[in-house]
């Protein structure tokens, strides 16, 4: 089942009527890949969005006219654009100040320098079966945790 080219066409110009300066971004497997950066630009901009999401088959392909840009979260088939697209949203929105609570949130999260993971973290009690929370971590010393953390952070693939 492909999606109708009329009642797309006719959301998107009512969407675009309160908003001409919106993009129309169209979630699909053959759009450009969604990095953090993609995140970080949108989070900045002062353009508002519109979402297109797809079901099943897709769209009629006279609807790509009204599109600015397509985008996908990956290589694997979902059955519609709607979990794309609330990805696509968290990502941009958590970046918005405000949004977290604290500036830091956003600011050493993995991704963020577009290939570090965040390191390890923990949690009490300081000792569970067995295992303990490195003693580094447990010790006050901001400039070893730091170095700790840094140690930790692994490198995105």
């Amino acid at each position: 089942m492909l999606l109708m080219v009329e009642p797309l066409w006719n959301a998107i110009m009512q969407a675009k009527s309160l908003d001409p300066s919106a993009k129309v971004l169209l979630m699909t497997p053959r759009g450009s890949r969604w990095k953090q950066a993609d995140a970080r630009s949108y989070s900045e901009s002062t353009h508002g969005y519109i979402f297109v999401c797809g079901r099943y088959e897709g769209y009629d392909e006279r609807i790509m006219s009204l599109v600015d840009e397509e985008i996908s979260v990956g290589d694997y088939v979902l059955t519609g654009g709607e979990l794309p697209a609330m990805t696509i949203i968290d990502s941009i929105v958590r970046l918005i100040p405000g949004v977290l609570g604290g500036s830091e949130s956003a600011a050493v999260e993995s991704f963020v320098d577009g290939k570090t993971l965040e390191y390890p973290q923990y949690t009490r009690p300081e000792v569970w079966q067995d295992m303990r929370v490195p003693e580094v971590l447990l010790s006050g010393h901001h400039g070893q945790i730091a170095a700790w953390r840094a140690k930790h952070s692994k490198k995105a693939g």
